[in-house]
């Protein structure tokens, strides 16, 4: 009968201790990398089972254990919309039985490229970096080699694994939504400089109005859009003509639009409508209730999370974007253009 490999026979083998071996088989930190790798090619070599309920779990051995969830001061403070995707992060490597470390990074630090010490002060197996902080600073965290995985951002310059929105169909099924409905004239409102997002989302917004072979207005279009009355108040002032649709690459300033558009003694729907995008509260309180696009928040964690996994075992395999769809929630901001 064959013996059965223990762990004890593995440390005796590398010469190390056998608390070593627990640890590097079952993605503890106290090891280093090198030697976890040593470890489990070793174990793998002797047939070591992993096939009884006690060693379950560690035939997981090859997950990432510690995680870093890094992001801007500014990207925390958004609870409505990244707070969600934190706590699915949170769940999703709690599930995993993994450890979730959360660094904040201030301004000091995104200017001098001050990396989080925790990078270099535990065992970190992988990385997840919450929208944007600079080109820059993201450059240096990829830098470190650890595996890495974008949330909610990318860039040309930056060759990492990214989970995203599908902005572009999204905005265009946004405004398809309202030309079906009659609408001609559309203004977009949005900064396309806070974020690729937004861009993108103009650029979804573009081709709705060419595949309807509608041409879009260049007065309608606000792309540096201050998510404030008074930014919207001088857009609408400066109108020569009125749109008869507003198409807002957020809930705030569809909140915002609505909000001046009433003020203007405009009703909505009935005299113009209003559309915005990730089906945040601000859609929710608004009167009337916005038609927007919704993003499922929760799958953003999911999906960063297998993405990572998947990464640090495949760590030479091609960068990759993997898009999320949106979903269209129509309420009462919308109706048929009065003839």
């Amino acid at each position: 009968m064959e013996k059965k490999v223990t762990m004890q026979d593995i440390a005796d083998l590398l010469n190390i201790s056998k608390n070593s071996v627990s640890q590097a088989l079952s993605g503890k930190p106290g090891v280093s990398e090198d030697t976890r790798r040593l470890v489990q090619n070793t174990a793998d070599e002797l047939g070591y089972n992993y096939s009884d309920s006690r060693n379950q779990k560690l035939a997981d051995k090859k997950l990432p254990r510690n995680i870093a969830l890094i992001a801007s001061d500014y990207a925390f403070s958004l609870k409505s919309f990244f707070g969600k995707i934190y706590l699915s992060v949170e769940k999703e490597l709690r599930a995993r039985g993994m450890n979730l470390f959360i660094e904040p990074i201030n301004s000091e630090s995104k200017k001098n490229l001050t990396l989080p010490t925790l990078l270099s002060n535990h065992e970190i197996d992988g990385i997840l970096i919450l929208s944007h902080i600079s080109t820059e600073y993201i450059s240096k965290v990829i830098g470190t080699g650890i595996p890495t995985v974008l949330i909610d951002h990318h860039s040309p310059h930056l060759q990492v694994d990214s989970i995203l929105t599908n902005n572009r169909f999204g905005a265009f099924i946004a405004v398809e939504h309202l030309i079906q409905l009659g609408h001609r004239e559309i203004a977009f409102v949005g900064d396309v400089e806070i974020s690729p997002s937004y861009q993108e989302r103009l650029e979804g917004y573009l081709l709705a109005l060419k595949r309807y072979k509608l041409k879009p207005s260049e007065n309608f279009i606000l792309t540096n859009a201050q998510e404030n009355q008074v930014g919207i108040n001088l857009f609408f002032d400066k109108l020569q003509d009125q749109p008869s649709a507003w198409f807002c690459v957020n809930d705030g300033l569809g909140f915002l639009v609505t909000s001046v558009l009433q003020q203007k003694g405009f009703r909505v729907p009935e005299d113009v409508s209003v559309c915005s995008f990730d089906n945040g509260e601000l859609s929710q309180i608004t009167t009337p209730k916005i038609t927007t696009m919704e993003i499922d928040l929760n799958h953003f964690g999911k999906k960063a999370i297998e993405q990572l996994c998947w990464r640090i075992e495949n760590k030479l395999e091609p960068v990759q974007e993997i898009l999320l769809p949106t979903k269209l929630i129509i309420r009462e901001s919308t109706s048929k253009k009065k003839l």
